[in-house]
């Protein structure tokens, strides 16, 4: 019964999430461009189907992902094995983003982008190697960075000494770097903090802050999120600058 209520919860709540953006096109259509919508019936039915994946999504994190990483990240504390943390740090960055479905997508259209204007060949096998690369690369980057910020919760170093650092570096990159590789480059930091990689990188921070002596979760636990963010500009400029 309590998984249930839970479950009634979740969905009530992905219910008004959704509510505005429903509003906001539906106002639209109707008022502004002054046309009826295409199918009624398709819109209700698309709309459940929608609310009922972010309910299952919800759910899912709440139950299973944010326990799991919490404790994992208690685990590592408790085990005292730097080394360990730090291998548990690139593999869950590197794993989460290489698998993450924005990112596979936004390399291939890159790669069909970088085909078209012949910056590589039209070859299938040309394409899938330059989304490849780009997604290695991205992937090394977020790995990286969940590790410098793992570190950073350890040492207690503030945050804003690295993303300050952080985007001037990709400031002098820009003004370097092809002007082909750019958009691509700043939305490979968006689309690498999706569905998948938010959850367990948040979970993590949060655990490894709560457990150790002097942190606290609110101003140490959050973070990894913007290093995630910041290092797939950085290597996907250089990726540019130098492939």
């Amino acid at each position: 019964m309590k998984l249930f209520l839970a479950f009634v919860s979740a969905t009530l709540q992905s219910a008004r999430d959704l509510a505005p953006i429903i509003i906001v096109i539906a106002l639209f259509q109707l008022v502004v461009i002054d046309q009826p919508l295409p199918s009624w019936i398709g819109l209700l039915a698309g709309t459940a189907v929608i609310v009922a994946g972010l309910s299952f999504f919800i759910f899912g994190l709440e139950m299973g992902l944010f326990p799991l990483g919490e404790s994992m990240a208690h685990a590592f504390v408790r085990k005292g094995s730097l080394t360990a943390l730090i291998l548990y740090a690139f593999a869950l960055g590197f794993g989460t983003t290489v698998a993450e479905p924005a990112l596979i997508a936004v390399t291939a259209e890159a790669a069909d982008a970088a085909a078209e204007t012949g910056h590589i060949a039209e070859s299938q096998e040309a394409r899938s190697g330059y989304a490849l690369g780009m997604r290695l690369a991205v992937a090394l980057s977020v790995g990286l960075a969940i590790v410098l910020g793992v570190i950073r919760i350890l040492k207690g170093w503030r945050i804003h000494l690295f993303i300050i650092t952080g985007y001037a570096l990709v400031i002098v990159m820009t003004a370097f770097a092809p002007p082909e590789i750019i958009g691509i480059a700043y939305d490979s930091g968006g689309v690498t903090t999706s569905t998948i990689t938010v959850p367990m990188v948040t979970a993590l921070g949060v655990g490894l802050a709560s457990s150790i002596r002097g942190r606290n979760p609110m101003t140490d636990g959050f973070g990894l999120i913007a290093f995630a963010s910041l290092t797939p500009i950085i290597f996907v400029l250089a990726y540019g600058m130098f492939i």
